[in-house]
């Protein structure tokens, strides 16, 4: 067996932390998913994998190779492509990642135009509220949201997002609308994500930055229930503007205190394209930074 190959089925391993799903997921039999896995440690001389009759994790020296295996797979795919062209029809299989509800409500639109535009291409989706490692976890294209570190990956802007506050017609109705932000403590308000109980929300006045401190009378780890709880009148929260577009179309909630909102927050396309041209991903890439740029909502 190859060493190409050797690579690809101990990622595949890594990855599915199991020899039996590995092989499926290779479409191979286990016997040779393990034989593989033991020709590449024996030629190594090193132990890559631990393997219980319960798990298998990757060793500290498996991290590492693994790591290199990803990068030296991904050439290998890239030079591929380039030998068929940047205008052959795309085809191969994307790995990509955003936030849960931008996923849920710009990415996967997208995700169903692409694969039905083009029929050889297999797309997998991680939509998680946290910043995944694009090499470590093998990762081709990322929507981020906020400004971006120094990076060695490529950025392409698509719009832009604010910070907002949000409340129903109906809670408006009856407790009124805070004219500034140190007037939120006189109300009922609802805190999305991990902020706690006691919480602090920036804003701007005057082109100056203004911290308010504030006692939640909801907290909740799920944005979609702030929402949610927001809309049935409970209180005014925080949000990111994409999160309530549907919302505020609606009229089911309307924004408040617009005047001291921070800064807005870009949104990037972040991909890890090497040296040669990729069909597949710039394809994917140029068909989400149009959808995402004709959105009003983003920009």
């Amino acid at each position: 067996m190859d060493r190409l190959t050797e690579m690809q089925i101990y990622v595949a391993v890594a990855e599915a932390e199991g020899f039996a799903s590995a092989a499926r997921r290779l479409n191979i039999s286990p016997p040779v998913v393990t034989r593989a896995v033991a020709d590449l440690e024996a030629r190594l001389g090193v132990k890559l994998l631990n393997r219980t009759t319960r798990y298998v994790r990757v060793t500290e020296a498996g991290l590492r190779y693994l790591e290199d295996a990803r990068r030296v797979i991904a050439a290998a795919d890239e030079a591929d492509e380039a030998v068929i062209g940047i205008n052959g029809e795309p085809r191969g299989h994307i790995a990509v990642t955003a936030p849960v509800l931008f996923g849920r409500i710009y990415v996967m639109p997208g995700i169903v135009d692409y694969l039905q535009r083009y029929p050889a291409t297999e797309v997998s989706a991680m939509f998680v509220d946290r910043v995944v490692n694009l090499l470590e976890e093998g990762i081709d294209v990322a929507l981020r949201i906020g400004e971006l570190g120094d990076s060695s990956f490529h950025a392409l802007r698509v719009g832009s997002v604010r910070r907002v506050l949000c409340a129903s017609p109906d809670y408006i109705a009856q407790h009124g609308l805070p004219a500034h932000p140190n007037e939120l403590q006189n109300h009922s308000l609802i805190v999305a994500a991990s902020l706690g109980m006691n919480a602090e929300w920036r804003f701007m006045e005057q082109g100056k930055p203004l911290s308010v401190r504030i006692k939640p009378r909801l907290a909740v780890t799920s944005i979609d229930s702030a929402i949610d709880a927001a809309v049935r009148g409970l209180g005014i929260t925080r949000i990111m503007s994409y999160q309530i577009a549907q919302e505020l179309a609606q009229g089911k909630l309307q924004i408040l205190l617009s005047e001291f909102e921070p800064d807005i927050v870009p949104v990037h396309i972040l991909h890890r394209e090497g040296r040669y041209a990729s069909a597949k991903i710039r394809s994917f890439i140029d068909l989400m930074a149009e959808r995402l740029r004709a959105n009003q909502s983003l920009n």
